[in-house]
């Protein structure tokens, strides 16, 4: 079976090997008509006459598929498409009885015996058009639609495989932007304590250490465990925690049913835009809730901020939640939501994955 399937691999992918299949298909389909035919003629006569007709088949087929089609009939040609068509059935049915005649008879039949001069078979249009014209045309036909199938297959195979490569390509670089934004942020932070000399520098640098370690050698997947990306926001949350010391309230709750892949360091990305723009921006008692859920049917992230009363929103500060949404839309088509509330002293985000029909 694996044998079989090398072969057909093979033959839809290399175009000369699909040729000589087809015309091999068409060889075995004529004999048995010869075989059955009242002459009980020997194979090897019947296989000569019948490649008298696949000269002129073979002709037709391509006359037709690779010059008359895309030079003059997809290009509107229609008049002199009309004209080069009715010339070619006649040459070809022509062409299909002078080698029947002057060579298949010739080789076949035993001297003297009377046949046609070109000259009548060329005069004779009713046998041209009944009999050989049919003959010829048939293949040609059937040809010119094999081909069209398999280049329509081929384009809807390439089309598929070009908008994978450009959802890959995009998931690259939309973790390309996410990634150095958080890495940013956290060495401010470790900056900003090493200028106080503070002791909690080396416990900055050791979560860090553990984060770096998630980011280079576990998010190069498109998923990654759900488990996984909860202990790199934990850690992330320590690390923030370090710089504000008990003014910063933050509550994380977590009930999961079973772990589940999910796409890297995507609810990473919502907790740094509310320490970002939340906690960053209040010089007060800012606050952070954070909720996941996991169910059979669903997947919920929720998060919420307070922020400063006298905290403007800036174009730039939505590129983030703008990347996620990209990134889920790549992902998740239509199977997610994603909620985002901003009110006077509070942001919020839920993020809902239907899991019955995501990846």
């Amino acid at each position: 079976m694996d044998y079989l399937k090398k072969i057909s691999e093979y033959v839809r992918n290399n175009r000369l090997a699909q040729h000589l299949v087809f015309w091999m298909v068409i060889v075995v389909t004529y004999i048995p008509a010869g075989l059955l035919d009242e002459n009980n003629d020997p194979l090897w006569v019947i296989l000569l006459f019948n490649f008298c007709v696949h000269i002129p088949q073979m002709l037709a087929s391509y006359f037709l598929a690779y010059y008359l089609l895309p030079k003059f009939i997809l290009k509107k040609r229609y008049f002199l498409s009309l004209i080069l068509f009715f010339l070619t059935c006649y040459i070809f049915s022509a062409l299909a009885r002078i080698l029947t005649i002057h060579v298949g008879e010739e080789l076949v039949r035993t001297p003297p015996f009377e046949q046609e001069s070109v000259y009548e078979i060329l005069t004779d249009l009713h046998s041209l058009v009944v009999k050989y014209f049919p003959s010829v045309y048939t293949v040609s036909f059937q040809f010119l639609f094999v081909k069209y199938f398999f280049n329509n297959e081929q384009k809807k195979s390439e089309a598929t495989q070009l908008e994978q490569k450009k959802v890959e390509s995009e998931l690259k670089m939309l973790k390309a932007q996410l990634n150095p934004h958080f890495l940013f942020n956290t060495l401010n932070n470790i900056y900003s304590l090493s200028l106080d000399n503070s002791p909690k520098t080396a416990s900055a640098i050791g979560k860090l250490s553990d984060i770096l370690d998630h980011v280079l050698y576990k998010c190069n997947n498109q998923f990654v465990s759900l488990s996984s990306e909860i202990e790199l926001m934990k850690n992330y949350i320590e690390l923030e925690k370090l710089r504000y010391d008990n003014r910063l309230e933050i509550t994380f709750d977590t009930d999961l049913e079973n772990d589940m892949q999910i796409p890297p360091l995507l609810l990473l990305s919502l907790v740094e835009n509310a320490f970002k723009h939340g906690a960053g921006e209040d010089s007060g008692s800012p606050k952070i809730w954070i909720s996941i859920i996991q169910t059979k049917e669903a997947f919920t992230f929720k998060i919420s901020n307070t922020v400063s009363s006298d905290y403007v929103s800036k174009d730039e500060d939505r590129i983030g939640l703008t990347n996620i949404k990209k990134q889920l839309d790549l992902i998740y088509s239509h199977n997610y939501s994603l909620d985002i509330k901003q009110a006077v002293n509070s942001f919020s985000v839920v993020l809902q994955i239907n899991q019955n029909n995501s990846l």
